[in-house]
């Protein structure tokens, strides 16, 4: 069965920075969110309904150094934050690496709080296509989404763009249909259209 979308990712140097840049655009407050042990990262969170969230995520200054590359490249970010990788929700975890790209990445079980569930995480930190293939996670009990409070923010469409645009979409394929999902050539980056009180705003 296709993956569905799980959440959008921002990557930020300082959690605080990414959360203020977040809200400023969309005119809504974060919440939820906590530490992930074994990343050494931490997060906050926004709800876009009942099913999918947008996320904000960043080194924990706090935390120890893991003994394995952070996820979404974080060991690499660098000043400011930005909307950089996407999230898929699988039921199979292996039968999903299986049909992605090489390099999607290794299945990794992690923990925040109460949630628990296994994902995707390359070797080096680095998801193929230059972060825009999907992080893959398969959710063991609760999903953190319906729990968040509904600010009536909801994803209008995903943008991918990338030089090599014809591969991504073969790559992509196999793993997610999407109306809101595009996929069009040109420089590296994502930008997703979220619709708030009827108003809608760009995040790249």
């Amino acid at each position: 069965m296709p993956a569905t979308l799980d959440h959008l990712v921002v990557t930020a140097d300082r959690l605080k920075r990414g959360v203020a840049q977040v809200e400023r655009a969309l005119g809504l407050t974060m919440s939820g969110g906590g530490a992930h042990p074994v990343m050494g990262t931490h997060n906050r969170l926004l709800s876009l309904g009942p099913a999918d969230y947008l996320e904000v995520i960043a080194v924990d200054p706090a935390a120890p150094k893991p003994d394995r590359a952070r996820w979404f490249d974080l060991d690499r970010q660098g000043p400011g934050a930005a909307l950089t990788h996407w999230a898929l929700r699988v039921d199979d975890l292996e039968a999903a690496l299986a049909r992605a790209p090489s390099g999607a990445g290794e299945a990794v079980a992690l923990t925040r709080g109460a949630y628990s569930w296994r994902m995707g995480i390359p070797t080096d930190g680095r998801l193929p296509f230059d972060g825009l293939i999907p992080g893959l996670i398969e959710w063991n009990g609760a999903h953190p989404a319906p729990a968040l409070p509904d600010t009536g923010a909801r994803l209008v469409t995903l943008e991918l763009t990338h030089p090599d645009a014809d591969a991504l979409r073969r790559a992509l394929a196999p793993l997610v249909q999407d109306q809101r999902l595009s996929v069009r050539a040109g420089p590296v980056k994502i930008t997703a259209q979220i619709d708030v009180g009827g108003k809608t705003v760009t995040l790249g």
